[in-house]
This record gives C-alpha cells, structure tokens and sequence, in this order.
C-alpha cells in the first residue's frame, strides 16, 4: 500500500535535513495519513479509507459523497 491519501493524493515531499552546522541531508516529510472509518450514508455502511488529516477536515465539511465525485473514486470497492 503506498503512502497516499486516498482522497487528496498528498503524498511525501523531499526536504532537507539542515544540522547546526548547516549541513544538509535530504529526507522525506511524510504526510500524516490515518486509517478511518467513514460512515457512508449512500450505501449504508462504513468505509475504510487512508485519509490526510487535511482530509479529514475538509471531510467533515463537504461531506464524502462530493470528496469522492472530486477525487474520481468508487466508493463501492472500498
């Protein structure tokens, strides 16, 4: 499974690790992902999705029906 939200596509960003020195090291800025349940009203049952917290958010307000039509998912094959 790769680290992904399933809705927004966020995904890791390439950074650099910068020591006292002022050294850099590149290093990867993970997404903060988690496993949800989501209610889905439509089909009357819960679905799992990997979701950004960002995600989450802005769930709570547009509501999953309309993410979904957004991100171009069937919410049937999860």
């Amino acid at each position: 499974m790769s680290r992904r939200c399933d809705l927004t596509n966020k995904k890791a960003n390439n950074a650099f690790a910068v020591s006292h020195s002022h050294r850099r090291t590149k290093r990867l800025q993970q997404a903060n992902l988690q496993d949800k349940r989501v209610w889905w009203p439509t089909g009357k049952r819960w679905v799992k999705l990997r979701l950004s917290t960002k995600a989450i958010k802005t769930l709570e307000k547009k509501g999953i029906e309309a993410m979904a039509r957004e991100a171009g998912i069937d919410l049937s094959k999860y």
